[in-house]
């Protein structure tokens, strides 16, 4: 039997897409430090990162932000007209803390710690990207990340993302982000490494 074939092309993420795209981040994002901290039990992390982010998708990201997707990989960005909509309302609070369970307090700390270090000037923000492992090293994650950065510099605006995987640091550098700081989330939580990207006028990622 023939298989379909798997493209990495991005296209623009719906609340349709909530099932493909909460369990390709579920899935990505199932070796991170972070997410790790947040769901500890290694039987039922998968399904409550599939809970959680599709919670984040269809209440935040997928109103107020920029999402696409490929087959195999998914990012949500937010331009700058949208940040102050993308901020979960009560609602949403309350479906996460659901699902966090007894983590939800670390939750909110590690939120409002990331916030404080948050930039004040205007800028897009990647706020989460992720390809399923099954599909690493087919240029998923990069050709959303471009899409993303491109659109970032056609408004000449910096862009920036938090990322708690140290092996990620070096694969944003190489698309122009430059480390500003490194914090130990409260709680005894991970580091998270708060990153930003000039923007390239005129020039592709």
């Amino acid at each position: 039997m023939t298989r379909m074939p798997i493209t990495n092309t991005p296209k623009t993420a719906t609340v349709d897409d909530a099932q493909l795209v909460s369990r390709t981040l579920a899935r990505a994002f199932g070796d991170d430090p972070m997410m790790r901290w947040f769901f500890p039990e290694d039987a039922s992390r998968e399904a409550g990162l599939g809970r959680y982010f599709t919670t984040l998708f269809t209440r935040q990201y997928a109103r107020h932000g920029v999402c696409e997707r490929t087959d195999a990989a998914a990012a949500f960005w937010v331009a700058p007209e949208g940040q102050e909509k993308a901020v979960p309302d009560a609602e949403t609070v309350q479906e996460l803390q659901e699902i966090l369970g007894d983590r939800a307090g670390l939750f909110r700390d590690a939120v409002e710690a990331a916030a404080e270090h948050g930039p004040k000037e205007a800028h897009w923000y990647l706020a989460v990207i992720g390809a399923d492992p099954a599909a690493r090293g087919q240029g998923h994650g990069s050709a959303l990340l471009r899409s993303g950065l491109a659109q970032a510099d056609a408004s000449g605006l910096p862009v920036y993302l938090e990322s708690s995987k140290p092996s990620n640091i070096p694969v944003y550098e190489h698309f122009g982000f430059t480390v500003l700081e490194e914090a130990q989330l409260p709680g005894g939580g991970p580091v998270l490494w708060s990153m930003r990207r000039e923007p390239r006028p005129g020039a592709g990622a």
